[in-house]
């Protein structure tokens, strides 16, 4: 970077530069949206087809490729910033010292350095003559300059290289900064074809990581996320971030701003929805290249008798067996991916209303990933529902979750009045395992112990706060809201009411309603906080009365042996129509259409045993 370059050079053009890229990616946010939201989803309701089904993949692509658009819009915008502040900071250093030699009437040369003028007096009789000092960088060079300085007998002589090293100070830094950004600037460029692969994706990753790591003086200049802070405590640090500030954040940590309580249910489905996508593009590519791993499949068999053989046509490999494995389970993460595009793909579909992304990861907490997704907007609804699934619930199989969360919100949307209404499916905990019948495994399953429920409590509980926060600055009010749990689910709303430290903390929820509950570490509704009267519970026949019933005596769930449906816990216990363990979400059914009245607080609807 030489003198005259950085003497024109404007800073705010960079910055101008960054926000018409801002405005571009809002441009393409809208778009996506209007495509998912009105164009497909209202073709669902009218159209139906081989024409209509090819029409909606199209569309499907074309909202990912705006959503792309979106993505690197923001990374740009956040690596234009950063660029513009880094040579704004040298811009600074040499104006002050062009302003410093022109009040001094020195002349700066397009190399940088500093004429100045002869002497103002005689010294020993002769008028010291001018000169030119050329700026250092060094501390070394500079010591040499200045004790030449101290003998040099013309006083403009310190000072006019005194301001020469300060304007190679400046060069120097707006060098290193524009060798720091070139390669990423370039390296933001993007492929010069009309598809978003998964490619493209695995490259906005990549991109953020490189802005990331050049930005960092820029973004140090942004106030970071509250540490350990409330849900309020992130609410107030996202409203006193400038919207250049919020960009800024969601296109570096998406993550971050994905996972944090508190914030706008918008603002967390816009980050979540990046994360998805590059962890989408991340596995796949992951995959693929698995695929191109796969050893010998088959053992060559040899005849008993004869001795005679054969090749490839075995037992399979230990070394393919491994591999398969490995396999299976990178395959299920994108089958749980593609699972939470589907119901994106789905709003309009039997009315059902535009998905929010809470929370996502594809690894998790132990491996089996993370999902938190809503129907409808929590922080605007009337009525909100938080069901937490149990035991077994993992990525690759999330979808019967998500369409539990769905088939709540119809059916209570259905019996609702008028009042909107959200649902959330709430995967945040490490679910436990069970053994299935002929594998290998622990003489007790997993669920038979409080462990998993004793770490997602505290998490849950986090959460609930976070949607109480965020309903409130979004309402003024906080809504009614009833955390509903399955099976295990139950234990962990159970954690989350004790985790708190209760009377002192109550969840952040007017009712609770558990299905087929083991126990939820309470003797009564009471010792949770939960309020005389609501307390909800249902049971169903078959194998549902097996995990009722265990729960009486597996370590950790039932303390004292006391169960939810019994009389004694204090529950209101809603009749229920359920054959099995499973069956408490069948449509149609009377334990969906109770859980549904609870939700929307009708209560006199429902029918208690």
């Amino acid at each position: 970077m030489d003198y005259t370059t950085l003497r024109s050079l404007k800073p705010s053009e960079y910055e101008g530069a960054a926000d018409g890229y801002r405005v571009t990616g809002s441009m393409a946010q809208a778009a996506k949206d209007h495509i998912e939201n009105v164009v497909a989803a209202g073709m669902r309701k009218s159209l139906e087809g081989e024409a209509a089904g090819a029409a909606q993949k199209q569309l499907q692509a074309l909202a990912k490729n705006f959503h792309y658009v979106q993505t690197e819009c923001g990374v740009i915008g956040t690596a234009l910033n950063g660029f513009a502040y880094d040579m704004a900071a040298a811009k600074r250093k040499l104006d002050s010292a062009v302003a410093d030699a022109l009040a001094e009437k020195f002349t700066i040369e397009p190399d940088g350095s500093v004429t100045y003028p002869s002497g103002p007096e005689k010294v020993d009789g002769k008028i010291p003559h001018g000169g030119t000092a050329n700026g250092a960088t060094t501390s070394s060079a500079q010591g040499v300059n200045r004790q030449a300085a101290q003998f040099d007998p013309n006083p403009y002589y310190a000072r006019a290289q005194a301001i020469a090293d300060r304007i190679a100070g400046a060069l120097q830094e707006a060098t290193t900064a524009d060798e720091k950004w070139a390669p990423k600037l370039r390296a933001l460029k993007a492929d010069d074809d009309l598809t978003v692969s998964d490619r493209d994706w695995r490259d906005v990753t990549s991109d953020t990581r490189g802005v990331l790591a050049a930005a960092d003086a820029y973004l140090d200049t942004i106030d970071d996320i509250p540490k350990d802070g409330s849900a309020e405590d992130n609410a107030q640090w996202w409203k006193g971030l400038s919207e250049d500030e919020r960009d800024d954040y969601v296109s570096m940590h998406p993550a971050s701003v994905g996972a944090l309580n508190g914030l706008p249910a918008d603002v967390r489905d816009e980050a979540n929805r990046v994360v998805l996508a590059e962890q989408r593009g991340a596995t796949q590519q992951q995959f693929d290249a698995w695929l191109k791993k796969e050893p010998t499949h088959y053992r060559d068999y040899v005849d008993p008798v004869t001795g005679r053989v054969t090749k490839g046509v075995g037992a399979p490999t230990g070394e393919w067996e491994k591999w398969n494995k490995e396999k299976e389970r990178i395959e299920g993460r994108l089958r749980g991916m593609d699972t939470i595009q589907d119901r994106f793909d789905a709003t309009g579909k039997k009315g059902l209303p535009e998905a929010y992304l809470l929370g996502f990861d594809a690894e998790g907490r132990g491996g089996d990933g993370r999902v938190v997704l809503a129907n409808g907007n929590p922080d605007t609804a009337d009525h909100t529902a938080v069901y937490v699934p149990g035991t077994g619930t993992h990525l690759s199989d999330i979808g019967k979750d998500l369409d539990r969360g769905a088939t709540l919100w119809r059916e209570s949307d259905s019996v609702s009045q008028g009042s909107e209404v959200s649902t959330i499916t709430w995967f945040d905990y490490d679910a436990p395992r069970s053994a299935k019948p002929g594998e290998k495994g622990d003489v007790f399953p997993e669920a038979m112990f409080d462990s998993h429920a004793a770490e997602g409590g505290p998490v849950l509980r986090d959460f609930l706060e976070g949607n109480r926060a965020a309903h409130v600055e979004a309402t003024g009010g906080a809504g009614h809201t009833t955390a509903v749990g399955h099976s295990y689910g139950t234990t962990v709303i159970g954690d989350a009411a004790k985790s708190g430290g209760w009377p002192d903390g109550p969840l952040a929820v007017d009712d609770v309603l558990v299905a087929g509950s083991p126990g939820m570490q309470a003797d009564r509704a009471g010792d949770l906080g939960i309020k005389p009267g609501h307390m909800w519970a249902m049971g169903g026949e078959g194998n549902d009365t097996f995990v009722r019933e265990g729960g009486r005596w597996a370590a950790g769930l039932g303390d004292n042996w006391t169960i939810p449906t019994d009389p004694s816990f204090g529950s209101n216990v809603l009749e229920s129509d359920a054959v099995d363990h499973s069956a408490f979400w069948d449509e149609n059914s009377l334990s969906l259409r109770q859980q549904a009245y609870v939700i929307t607080g009708r209560y006199g609807r429902t029918r208690v045993e």
